[in-house]
């Protein structure tokens, strides 16, 4: 089969970096808007959609994906002077659905995230329950944009007051008697791609328009900084995290609220490490923070002497994910390799015992407060769906989930390490079916960035790749924050090149093991991920078999110029301001290294219209230069998809959800198993109970 493409147009348009011209010929499919790239993004839908649904995998799979999604699932809930709320997705709904208890009265809905529109594309983002119980703040986003606008809900009436917070991106709500505070961004025309700058943080009074709202803070001299407001659970307090793009090299600062007048006090710089404020305790602030401790350690900062610190908890050998006070505790969430455990340790630091988990997986959220007893886990695994744990007065109860939808016992999950050429262990998760005979077609499914793990998570359409005969491997490549904060920084800027190394690497020992073979052998990653699979697939064309690159990140010399690129400058580096940045990104830029006459892998690009995270000209600019290398056709597939009423991945409908994963599934299985000899079973059959086929 021979693939023809719609060829884009070429521009002469050129840029010079610090003496060096670069060509940019699809500099206008930078604008979402204009007629032609909208024809452009139609042109590419017409070849790339009927030729998905034409694969007979994606028919075979999107059944039994839908069927394994439709598996209840449940958030950690909030509780607040006997109120109950909690997120539930009762199967396949669009969007989870919140639920609202009071001591002694049945469960009832609180919100529905369904009704608010026709296709499911609007989703709830953030949440916050008012001290009282009485009020739930939360934001919505349409279509997948990181523009919000947050909204009050009685809890006792299930109604909305007539509030309404626009101009919201990226911020947390925090409850203080008759208001909340909020961090907002100047008002901005809807589409429009240019830079987030000049954050302020916000005090809006209940009943009261949002043009009367109190300006709390802001920072003219440093209008790249971002904020997030917490109040501390005594109500005695506001704290401002404040932060440089995706640095973890946060600042803290922090003002008494009884004082309107006072002003803000720094307690930590901007730039020098990391720190979590997670609770005031006589006169004190405890901090986890990485400073002169990469795993991270507790330390309490005196507000009278803020240049102090008092360790609480000294650093462990296994690095912190989450820390938190509740419960009248310190609760933290360790790594092990590349899983979660949790301890809880007393305000004075004295060790108080594990709470123990269902099994190794992550525990992805903690809710609770200091002055409520009971301490919420969101746990899930790679079998086990997002489950509800309760921790009180020393006692684990499952507060809501369900059994895994296949048996565990048909499952291997194992660990292996990969070598990468510096001698550095590389680890990684590898699940299979039991009875999968190897090598077997196979998903190497990777991120390496931005200080983020990847710990066992669940996925439904991977249980149904599991089911068809293939392996997923998870790795947990440099950049992430799986050993800590050395492990990230070894992965980034000028070391970025490291993590494509660790990921070739991985690949080679899938295939030097015998789990699969380089024709059997798929990569998939998303945004930073996607940056790691198409620049690896540039790099070493021969090693894969197919390739899935979803809203990845591809032109690294003009990324900081769009919406929430500026964040990812301390990770990346600027190319126009650097000329070692240039140097570096050049050498790995998936839009500037394309070569023509290279056969490259059947490729699946992904984006989405919506996208104002990584922009969708990512995606179209790297299809239109891979289609114009190919010289307008090619024997395996060079492919863009793009979504509509979507974005990056932020409260994506279900079905939507469905959907891209029948394609990606599908479209892996058909070039990792052709003639669908996978040995797997028969997707087309019965199913029992337990998941498994008859």
């Amino acid at each position: 089969m021979t693939f023809t493409y719609p060829l884009a147009g070429r521009s002469d348009h050129v840029d010079h970096y610090h003496g060096t011209p670069v060509a940019d010929p699809y500099r206008w499919l930078e604008d979402p808007e204009s007629p032609e790239t909208r024809e452009f993004v139609r042109a590419q839908n017409e070849v790339t959609l009927p030729y998905l649904a034409s694969l007979p995998e994606v028919g075979r799979l999107r059944p039994r994906i839908a069927a394994l999604w439709n598996t209840p699932r449940t958030g950690a809930p909030a509780r607040r002077n006997g109120v109950t709320v909690w997120q539930h997705n009762d199967g396949i709904r669009d969007q989870p659905v919140f639920y609202v208890a009071r001591e002694g009265s049945e469960a009832r809905v609180l919100l529905d995230p369904n009704t608010l529109s026709r296709d499911g594309a609007v989703a709830v983002i953030v949440w916050s329950l008012s001290p009282d119980g009485s009020l739930l703040a939360y934001t919505i986003s349409e279509a997948g944009s990181d523009r919000q606008i947050a909204r009050i809900r009685d809890t006792a009436t299930g109604r909305d007051l007539p509030d309404e917070l626009r101009h919201l991106r990226f911020t947390t709500l925090a409850w203080w008697r008759d208001g909340v505070f909020y961090a907002r961004f100047p008002e901005r025309p809807e589409g429009d791609v240019g830079l987030f700058l000049d954050m302020s943080v916000h005090y809006h009074r209940l009943g009261t328009s949002q043009d009367e709202d109190v300006l709390v803070f802001s920072n003219p001299q440093r209008p790249d900084l971002g904020y997030a407001p917490e109040v501390s659970d005594d109500g005695a307090f506001l704290v401002l995290t404040e932060y440089e793009g995706t640095s973890n090299e946060n600042g803290l600062l922090c003002k008494p609220l009884d004082e309107p007048d006072a002003p803000m006090t720094r307690i930590v710089p901007t730039g020098i490490a990391s720190h979590r404020f997670l609770a005031h305790h006589h006169g004190r602030l405890i901090v986890e923070s990485n400073l002169d401790a990469p795993n991270g350690r507790m330390v309490a900062i005196p507000l009278d002497a803020p240049d102090e610190r008092i360790e609480i908890i000294a650093e462990g050998p296994r690095p912190i994910e989450i820390a938190s006070a509740a419960g009248g505790r310190i609760v933290i969430v360790d790594l092990d390799e590349a899983a979660h455990t949790v301890r809880l340790h007393g305000l004075d630091g004295s060790p108080e015992g594990q709470v123990p988990l269902p099994g190794p997986g992550t525990v992805a959220e903690i809710s609770g407060h200091m002055d409520e007893p009971a301490i919420f886990l969101g746990y899930q695994s790679f079998l086990h769906p997002p489950t509800a744990l309760c921790w009180e007065d020393g006692t684990t109860t499952i507060f809501a989930g369900e059994a895994p939808p296949i048996d565990p016992g048909r499952v291997i999950v194992e660990r292996r390490h990969a070598l990468a050429d510096d001698g550095t262990r590389i680890g990684m998760h590898v699940v299979r079916l039991a009875d999968t005979p190897l090598p077997a077609p196979t998903e190497l499914y990777g991120y390496g960035g931005f200080n983020i793990n990847l710990t066992p998570m669940y996925a439904p359409a991977r249980l149904a790749w599991l089911e068809a005969g293939g392996i997923v491997v998870v790795a947990n490549l440099r950049g992430g924050s799986e050993h800590g904060e050395q492990w990230h920084r070894s992965g980034m800027l000028g070391n970025k090149q490291r993590v494509f190394d660790d990921f070739i690497a991985c690949a080679e020992h899938l295939i030097a093991e015998g789990v699969t073979t380089r024709e059997r052998l798929g990569i998939r990653g998303g945004s930073n991920g996607g940056l790691l699979t198409t620049a690896v697939m540039l790099q070493q064309p021969g090693l894969f078999g197919a390739v899935v690159a979803q809203v990845p990140v591809t032109d690294m010399y003009r990324y900081q110029h769009f919406t929430a690129g500026r964040y990812w400058t301390v990770e990346y580096g600027d190319a126009g301001e650097d000329p070692e940045a240039f140097r570096w990104l050049g050498a790995y830029s998936p839009l500037h290294n394309v070569r023509p006459g290279v056969e490259y892998p059947p490729l699946l690009l992904m984006t989405a219209e919506s996208d104002d995270r990584v922009v969708p000209m990512h995606a179209l600019k790297f299809a239109a230069t891979l289609q114009h290398a190919a010289g307008g056709s090619s024997a395996k597939p060079l492919l863009l998809r793009v979504e509509t009423r979507a974005g990056h991945g932020l409260g994506k409908p279900t079905s939507k959800l469905i959907d891209e994963a029948a394609d990606v599934y599908g479209f892996l299985l058909h070039h990792l198993a052709p003639d669908g000899a996978s040995g797997g079973d028969d997707l087309e059959g019965g199913f029992d109970g337990d998941g498994g086929t008859k």
